[in-house]
C-alpha cells in the first residue's frame, strides 16, 4: 500500500512527487513511456544530435519549485538567449532583449511607439504581479459555498489596492482580445507582432479572439536564470529539466516506475483506492493524475463514477492547440537576408509572423484549409549557446509553429499530411533564410496528432486544454473542483489541466501536492 500514487512522470508529476515524498510520503509515479519527462524530454533525432522534442524554452518553470527541489544541484543549468526576440520582415527586422534594446528597436520603426511601449509597460505592470501572486495559490473554490470564502477573501485583498483605472486595465487583459490591446499601444506591425506572438502560441485562435490577452499575459510571469520576464535555454534541452527532478524525487523517497501504462483508477467504497497499472494493482490512499483531464475521466475513471455533469464537462472539455512542432539537423546556421552575418541574433527567439494580419490570416487559413500554408513559427538554435547538441560546427534548431489542426476533415489524416506540412514550414523559413533547405541534413516530426500518441497530449493540446475564458482559472478544470481535489474523493489533478494552466512551470504539481498534504492532516480533511 502507497500513501499516493502518481499517474505520470511529466515535470509536475516529478514535482509532485518530490514534495509529497519529501515529507516522508510513500510515493509511486507511474510512467507509460520508456524514460521520465513527458513532454519536457530531450532527443538524440539524428546520430550525434539531440534537441528537445516537444517544450522547448525556459521561463515560466517556478523559482520556488527550482529553489525547494535544488534542481541546479540535480545538474540544471539555464542560459540565457543574448538577444530574446529577432522577427525577420520584408526588407526589415526587428530586435528585442534586455538594456533598452527592445525601445530602441520599436522607436526605430515608429517614433511614437516608444510612448505606446511605455505605457504597455505601465499596464504590464499592474496585472503581471496579480497573476504571479495566484500562480501557486489555488483559485477561489467557486460553487462551494462558505469553503470557497477565504480564497475570495484574499481575491479581494488583492484588488483593495487598485485604482478604478487599474481595475478597467485588469478587467481588459482578463477579457479582451491581444490584437485589441495591441493596436490601442501601437502603429507598427513589427512591435504588435513581437507581443502579439505570445497570445498565440499553442493556442488556436486569431491573436483578435477574445481571451488571447490572458494567453499572452501567461508567457510574461516567469524568469530565467534570475532575470524577470526573460528566455532562456536548460543545457542539454528539456529534458534536463525532468532529469534533474527524477534525482530529486528519487533523492526524496519517491519511486519512479517506467513502461508502466495506467489503465484504471481502482474505486473502493465511492473513492479512488489506488489504479490498475502494467496488469496489476497499485493500492494507494491518494491518487495524482498528472495527465489531461479529459483522457483521466474519459479512460482511466470508470464509467459511473462521476456525476453526470461531470462526465459531460470532460467530454467537452476543448483540446487543441493546433500546434506543429519539428526539430532539424542542419549543416550551417541560417543567413537571413534582413539580417545575413552571424551574430546574438540567431540565439533569440527567432519569429517568422511579421504582423498580426498574418497571424490572423494563419488561424482562417487553418480553419478551413486545416493548415496554414503560411504558418506562425518561432524557431530557435539552442546550438548556439549549447554546443553538445550537435558536431562541432553543426546546429540543431526547433521549430514551434501554429497555426495546424488535430481535425483536418473527412478524409483526411496527419499519417499522410505530415511530411507535406513539414516541407511547408522548411519552405516558410527558406523564404527568410535563403539556403535554409539545402541546409537541412535531418528533421523529427511531432504533428498534431503524433503529439497526441506520443504524450498523450490529447488533441495535440500542449497545455492540457484551451487557455479560453471558460477553462481558466476557477473553471480549470471546473468549477467546484479548481482547488487540484477531483470530483471523486481520494483524486487529485496536478498536471496543466488545473491552475494556473500550460507551460514548463512546475505550479501544478506543487499546488497538488500542498492539497494532498492537507487532506491528510485529520483536522483539515476534506476530500
Amino acid at each position: 500500500m502507497h500513501d499516493a500514487i502518481i499517474i505520470g512522470a511529466g515535470h509536475n508529476g516529478l514535482t509532485c512527487a518530490y514534495y509529497l515524498a519529501k515529507k516522508g510520503l510513500k510515493v509511486a509515479v507511474l510512467e507509460r513511456a520508456t524514460t521520465v519527462g513527458g513532454a519536457a524530454v530531450t532527443d538524440e533525432f539524428l546520430p550525434g544530435y539531440r534537441n528537445s522534442a516537444a517544450a522547448y524554452t525556459v521561463s515560466l518553470l517556478n523559482p520556488k519549485v527550482i529553489r525547494d527541489m535544488e534542481l541546479e544541484r540535480h545538474g540544471l543549468r539555464v542560459v540565457l538567449r543574448k538577444t530574446d526576440n529577432f522577427l525577420p520582415g520584408d526588407g526589415d527586422y526587428l530586435l528585442s532583449g534586455r538594456q533598452g534594446l527592445t525601445r530602441k528597436e520599436i522607436v526605430r520603426h515608429v517614433a511614437n511607439d516608444g510612448d505606446g511601449y511605455d505605457r504597455y509597460l505601465a499596464e504590464l505592470g499592474v496585472v503581471v504581479p496579480l497573476i504571479r501572486k495566484w500562480i501557486l495559490r489555488a483559485p477561489p473554490e467557486i460553487g462551494r459555498g462558505a469553503r470557497g470564502l477565504p480564497k475570495m477573501l484574499q481575491m479581494a485583498r488583492d484588488l483593495v489596492g487598485l485604482s478604478q483605472a487599474e481595475k478597467r486595465i485588469l478587467h481588459d487583459y482578463a477579457t479582451r482580445s491581444a490584437g485589441d490591446i495591441l493596436d490601442s499601444h501601437f502603429k507598427g506591425d513589427f512591435a504588435k507582432a513581437l507581443f502579439g506572438f505570445d497570445g498565440v502560441v499553442g493556442n488556436f485562435a486569431s491573436p483578435y479572439t477574445p481571451g488571447t490577452a490572458y494567453v499572452l499575459l501567461h508567457h510574461l510571469f516567469g524568469e530565467a536564470a534570475g532575470v524577470p520576464g526573460a528566455w532562456g535555454h536548460a543545457i542539454g534541452g528539456m529534458g534536463s529539466i525532468t532529469q534533474a527532478m527524477a534525482h530529486a524525487a528519487r533523492e526524496a523517497g519517491a519511486d519512479i516506475l517506467l513502461n508502466t501504462p495506467v489503465e484504471e483508477i481502482i474505486i473502493d467504497k465511492g473513492r479512488a483506492a489506488g489504479v490498475v497499472a502494467g496488469g496489476r494493482a497499485w493500492r494507494a490512499k491518494q491518487v495524482v493524475a498528472g495527465v489531461n483531464p479529459k483522457l483521466l475521466f474519459d479512460k482511466m475513471v470508470p464509467a459511473g463514477a462521476v456525476e453526470p455533469e461531470v462526465e459531460r464537462r470532460m467530454t467537452n472539455w476543448k483540446c487543441e492547440s493546433a500546434t506543429f512542432r519539428m526539430n532539424v539537423a542542419m549543416s550551417e546556421l541560417p543567413k537571413f537576408t534582413v539580417l545575413p552575418k552571424k551574430g546574438n541574433h540567431l540565439t533569440a527567439g527567432i519569429i517568422m509572423a511579421p504582423s498580426l494580419a498574418y497571424m490572423d490570416r494563419a488561424f482562417v487559413d487553418a480553419s478551413k484549409d486545416g493548415w496554414a500554408k503560411q504558418p506562425i513559427i518561432e524557431m530557435l538554435i539552442p546550438s548556439t549557446l549549447d554546443p553538445s547538441l550537435a558536431p562541432k560546427g553543426r546546429h540543431v534548431a526547433s521549430l514551434f509553429c501554429q497555426h495546424f489542426r488535430f481535425n483536418l476533415g473527412p478524409g483526411r489524416s496527419w499519417d499522410h499530411e505530415r511530411e507535406a506540412a513539414a516541407d511547408g514550414i522548411i519552405a516558410t523559413v527558406e523564404s527568410h533564410a535563403p539556403g535554409f533547405a539545402a541546409s537541412v541534413l535531418g528533421r523529427q516530426i511531432h504533428s498534431p496528432l503524433d503529439l497526441e500518441r506520443r504524450f498523450g497530449l490529447i488533441g495535440g493540446d500542449i497545455f492540457h486544454g484551451k487557455m479560453g475564458l471558460d477553462q481558466l482559472f476557477s473553471a480549470r478544470p471546473m468549477i467546484g473542483y479548481a482547488d487540484y481535489r477531483m470530483p471523486l474523493k481520494g483524486l487529485y489533478l496536478c498536471g496543466s489541466g488545473a491552475h494556473p494552466g500550460g507551460g514548463v512551470t512546475g505550479a501544478p504539481g506543487h499546488n497538488a501536492a500542498r492539497a494532498v498534504l492537507a487532506d491528510r492532516k485529520p483536522w483539515k480533511r476534506r476530500h
